[in-house]
């Protein structure tokens, strides 16, 4: 087994780090101080002059995976592992388009950062940072009379996003007697329904019924500056806003006036929009105010949980090329990796073959399941069919399970599944249509124990070990015309390995393929087009 290289850029558990060492067949190097370069270009620097002696990468929230890094990688990098849940240091569209997963770790800090989220939306109540303070400079009185706080009880709190966080941070607010309105798009009203807590069809609609606001979302083009001003004029006075979970999903421009004139009574903030805040933050001098540095997911317990399973997606995905928990592709454990494995490899030899015997500007592509095949998520298969067919088109390697659809629609290309229904002859049977309305071309190809076989060709049916050299050719159905064929090959010295003949009727069309022991090139073509009943001729390579 070759040894897979990971560079770990940022401070994980040491149990981590030991998960990787102990692992046949990895080799790991730990550089924390790359992450911990606050100049982000000599960061970025260090990180391309590395990088493409990896094919692991792992980041928490220092360390920067830019388009630069991946770039410098590519061809060897495989995976980036993000310790905690943020992926915005990680250029994701630069990572799938070279064919890199993207790994968080979504549920190793989840109890952790509910837990700090909702600390703070009691400091935030109960005034305990200020209170604190009081005590510690002297002002006893003084901050007793100055503190008075409000209770959780009876008051309504809207959660933003209801993810595995937004979820246990409702369960603890309805401990204390909350009522909880969620927004989430892609929270089903049943789910919310189970959750016990009422949904929100907008933010809108969420944020003018909250004496309290926590946010728990991703950042995304949509989600920037979330809370804005125009947001914030919606609420009630004297809200309370909770952001634990990315900076520069409050507009903190827009919160500051708000908290000067009083309409939000008090905001705890544990993520920022530039990291770490300047000395000139205004924010920072408003007593309404309560702020921690970025704690959400510093617990002993979350660190060590983050960094084990990160080590263990990595280590996974460079061995077994399972992938849990990715951002840009499906997830896929080492089980289910072992039960589609052989579709995905029949599948991308029938993408590649329809790609070399196609029409060369096609509008559709369409993969048919029929079979024990149909029953399995074929998302990965379908990719995987897409992956061989474009590759040929395009630089080498620049087609990959992660881009293939992206690239599918930057080329115009319709992509189906379907899973037709009725009698086959096959115990499983996948089928490749590309084309448009002019021209198209339809393979098929299944299983004979073990052995992948392509089983159809257009109209015809076919054996033919799908492997190697290929040569396709149709002929009028007369004796002599495959032994002319044989004549101009044995001239040029190509042994043929196997052939498989098929017709639709006598004296008709028929079809062709051989197995070839040498490549075919096109002097040989132009030789096999020239012999008498040859009406067209193609050399495959799978």
């Amino acid at each position: 087994m070759s040894t897979r290289r990971v560079l770990v850029a940022d401070p994980i558990a040491d149990r981590g780090i030991e998960l990787l060492q102990e692992a046949e067949g990895i080799e790991v190097d730990v550089r924390t101080d790359i992450g911990a370069t606050a100049d982000r270009a000599e960061q970025e620097k260090m990180l391309v002059e590395l990088i493409s002696n990896y094919e692991g990468l792992i980041v928490r929230s220092g360390a920067q995976a830019t388009a630069a890094v991946i770039e410098a990688g590519s061809g060897t990098l495989r995976a980036i592992g993000r310790a905690g849940v943020g992926v915005d240091n990680i250029d994701i569209p630069v990572a799938t388009k070279h064919g890199v997963v993207v790994m968080n770790t979504p549920a190793g800090n989840t109890i952790s950062t509910a837990e700090h989220a909702f600390t703070l939306m009691m400091s935030l109540a109960r005034h305990i940072p200020q209170g604190h303070q009081s005590v510690v400079e002297g002002r006893f009185k003084e901050g007793r009379k100055a503190y008075k706080g409000v209770e959780l009880y009876n008051k309504t709190l809207a959660i933003l996003g209801m993810g595995r966080i937004g979820g246990e941070f409702a369960r603890r607010a309805m401990g204390f007697g909350m009522r909880v309105l969620a927004y989430d798009p892609y929270l089903a009203a049943s789910k919310a329904k189970n959750m016990r807590v009422e949904l929100c069809e907008t933010v809108d609609e969420a944020v003018k019924q909250a004496d309290f606001i926590t946010l728990h979302m991703p950042k995304t083009p949509e989600t920037t500056h979330l809370i804005n001003a125009d947001r914030i004029k919606l609420m009630k006075p004297g809200v309370r806003i909770v952001n634990c979970a990315r900076g520069g999903l409050i507009d903190e421009a827009a919160l500051l006036e708000a908290v000067k004139e009083g309409t939000v009574a008090g905001a705890a903030l544990d993520v920022f929009e530039d990291e770490p805040p300047s000395a000139d933050y205004e924010l920072l001098s408003r007593e309404e105010m309560v702020f921690t540095p970025h704690l959400g997911a510093s617990t002993e317990e979350a660190q060590e949980n983050v960094g084990i399973q990160i080590a263990e997606a990595i280590r996974d995905r460079l061995l077994s090329g399972s992938v849990v928990n990715a951002i840009n592709m499906p997830n896929l454990d080492e089980d289910t990796l072992k039960e589609i494995g052989p579709y995905l490899s029949l599948a991308e030899t029938l993408g590649k073959f329809a790609s070399q015997v196609g029409p060369k500007q096609p509008d559709s592509f369409r993969i048919d399941y029929v079979g024990t095949v149909s029953d399995i998520d074929t998302t990965l298969v379908t990719r995987s069919a897409l992956k061989g067919y474009l590759e040929d088109g395009l630089t080498s390697g620049s087609a990959n399970y992660l881009n293939a659809p992206a690239l599918a629609e930057d080329r115009g290309l319709q992509v189906t599944e379907s899973r037709p229904t009725g009698a086959c002859d096959y115990t499983d049977l996948l089928s490749v249509k590309v084309g448009n309305d002019d021209d198209s071309v339809i393979l098929a190809g299944t299983f004979f124990g073990n052995q992948a076989r392509l089983v159809r060709i257009r109209d015809h049916s076919i054996d033919v070990n799908p492997e190697g050299c290929l040569l396709i050719f149709e002929n009028t159905d007369a004796p002599g015309v495959v032994g002319a064929l044989g004549q101009v090959l044995g001239k040029h010295g190509i042994n043929i390995a196997n052939m498989s003949l098929s017709r639709t009727q006598v004296g008709g069309k028929a079809l062709s393929v051989l197995n070839v022991d040498t490549e075919i090139g096109e002097e040989v073509i132009e030789e096999i087009l020239d012999v008498e009943g040859i009406q067209s001729a193609r050399s495959v390579v799978l």
